[in-house]
């Protein structure tokens, strides 16, 4: 009896198993073949590309699509990224298909400041085809309208309001709480470097004076920004739109449309009358064309990795310097490894088919011998073939350390970058240990240093003297640097380092930043430094995938276009600046990044 029990469930083990194996392997077969099949055009005839705020839209690819996997509801996330929208959106304005772009901006994804610009300025671009750009909400968030500002037509609910009320930085302070813990911080930094506030959370209870003055004029900056370009889009002063929000004027539909920053004030199903007006056609089933950034990418294989633009033998390479800089060599989303990111640059540089490289950067720093290792990478690259940085929503501190030996550096007007300073800092737990949860710990040592500093030690007065020369001697590294790659004297790059943010626009008054713009420009760039004309195509030089990882995501593309299921509708609801902090506390050591706690009310 045992026998035929042991016998029947090993029978039904294989036959599961092989029906499992047979099934996957036809999930992995259609997700084979759309993944390398020629894409099909499904863009119906008088259609309008419709750019909903809930596409999350992010800087870079992701590296594994394990990480679109929302494990509560088991559902597939696709972020757009940077690259596909403003391909999308230039396409769109040379396809017959296509008669305009319609902007419904109720959506709940995830976009930064400088990317938000990038699409900004991508419509704009759009708007010389002549179509039309019309654009809806229900409520604006005031980086809704900023996006919303730049169409022809500007249309509220009745019912509904703009926040318009200008820029606020926020910091996120941890004294507090680590003073509860029994946690002592030790923080040092050069003393040029009175602005550099990486570590301020950790030792203060609010901005030093330094700290709060450039966040000042950084927030200045890019309300100014935001002001100009609304002003221009609606025809009214910058003193004016300035005022609208000391005042709060807009309160309600009437009122915007009184202070001239919308068009009209209707429901969602007049909006759709309107662009039957347009020359939107409805289907069969009585919905109008209206396609999605999502779908129209994927009618037109924007999804495929690597190659983009028509055939080539030249290649304008794109890579991503997307997270915190951390030591080693690995691959993970949200951060940059070192030794990864140095072996990516060195491929591009001897592959003969990459004439010039973008890189493009989105980081706050972090290692400072991560970035030196990345640095040298970049010199050899630029000795090699043009080089072009394109900086996104942070380029500072180490991610500006790895920029300066570009050729030319393009910075969004709202990139935060600069922050060209060095800091130190290490976190002693040891009361924590002894009077909070009752640990102790005993060692021996065979000499007074032996062990160097860790979490349960203090830095003695010889630890402190040996760690700010060192720290000194990286500064003065960083610095050089910058005066050689930015080709700017010395004292020109001391009076404007000093740990200090900038936004991108003061970036490039003061030299650090060639010109402002976007991913878009700094391809053209790249490639006119190389001398290529329109004679090429893009190539993304991505990580790896593991095999498992890669038909993952092609069964999910395939599941989700079988089942009529647009699963790219949910951004990063998390919010991150915990997690940089985070990483801050468990990466101590000598550190090359931007204080990480600010919160963009944009």
């Amino acid at each position: 009896m045992n026998f035929w029990k042991t016998f029947g469930a090993a029978l039904a083990a294989v036959v599961v198993g092989s029906g499992v194996v047979f099934i996957l392997g036809l999930m992995f077969g259609f997700s084979f073949l759309a993944m390398f099949s020629t894409p099909i055009n499904n863009v119906p005839e008088r259609s309008a590309l419709c750019i909903n705020l809930n596409e999350s839209i992010v800087d870079s690819p992701a590296i594994s699509p394990l990480n679109n996997i929302n494990p509560q509801t088991m559902s597939i996330s696709t972020p757009l990224t940077s690259l596909q929208v403003l391909s999308a959106i230039e396409s769109a304005a040379n396809d017959d298909n296509i008669e305009g772009i319609y902007l419904y901006l109720n959506g709940t994804g995830a976009i930064d400041t400088a990317l938000l610009e990038e699409l900004r300025s991508a419509i704009e671009r759009f708007k010389l085809s002549g179509k039309f750009v019309v654009a809806y909400d229900d409520n604006y968030t005031q980086s809704e309208y900023y996006l919303a500002s730049v169409a022809d037509r500007v249309s509220l609910n009745p019912e509904g309001a703009i926040s318009w009320s200008g820029v606020v930085l926020s910091s996120t302070f941890f004294k507090g709480l680590l003073d509860k813990l029994d946690i002592e911080a030790d923080v040092m930094r050069p003393s040029e470097c009175k602005y550099k506030s990486a570590g301020e959370p950790f030792f203060l209870d609010k901005m030093s004076e330094a700290n709060r003055q450039q966040m000042q004029a950084l927030a200045n900056s890019m309300w100014n920004n935001l002001v100009e370009d609304v002003a221009k889009s609606r025809n009214l002063s910058p003193e004016r739109v300035m005022a609208i929000a000391d005042n709060i004027d807009i309160y309600n539909s009437q009122s915007a449309k009184e202070c001239g920053f919308i068009d009209a004030i209707e429901y969602e199903d007049q909006m759709m009358d309107y662009l039957e007006q347009l020359g939107v056609e409805r289907n069969r089933q009585g919905k109008l064309n209206i396609v999605s950034l999502y779908d129209y990418c994927a009618s037109y294989g924007m999804f495929n990795p690597a190659i983009v633009g028509e055939k080539s033998k030249n290649k304008v390479g794109i890579i991503y310097a997307d997270g915190q800089i951390l030591d080693g060599a690995a691959s993970s989303d949200g951060y940059i490894f070192g030794n990864t990111l140095a072996q990516q640059i060195r491929e591009a540089r001897l592959d003969d088919s990459i004439k010039s490289v973008v890189l493009r950067v989105n980081s706050p720093g972090g290692s400072a011998l991560a970035s030196d290792i990345i640095w040298r990478e970049m010199v050899l690259l630029q000795e090699s073939k043009p080089v072009v940085v394109s900086m996104g929503g942070y380029a500072a501190s180490g991610g500006y350390y790895i920029s300066v030996p570009a050729d030319y550096i393009i910075a969004d007007r709202n990139t935060l970058t600069g922050s060209i300073g060095v800091i130190f800092t290490n976190f002693n737990a040891q009361k924590l240990l002894n009077n909070k949860l009752g640990i102790t710990l005993d060692h021996v040592k065979t000499s007074k240093n032996a062990g160097g500093i860790d979490y349960v030690s203090t830095p003695t007065e010889r630890n402190k003297e040996v760690i700010l020369k060192s720290i000194d001697a990286t500064y003065d590294t960083f610095t050089k640097h910058v005066a050689e790659g930015r080709n700017l004297d010395i004292d020109k790059v001391l009076s404007v380092a000093e740990g200090r943010i900038w936004s991108g626009s003061e970036a490039v008054g003061i030299g650090l930043v060639d010109a402002n713009g976007g991913l878009y420009e700094a391809i053209a760039k790249a490639a006119n430094l190389a001398d290529l004309a329109s004679d090429y195509q893009l190539k993304e030089l991505r990580l790896p995938v593991s095999p498992f990882e890669a038909w993952l995501q092609g069964m999910g593309m395939v599941a989700a276009k079988s089942l009529g299921i647009n699963y790219n509708m949910y951004g990063d609801e998390i919010d991150s600046f915990v997690k940089e902090n985070i990483d801050i506390f468990t990466n101590s050591g000598m550190l090359m990044i931007t204080p990480q706690t600010i919160e963009v009310n944009f």
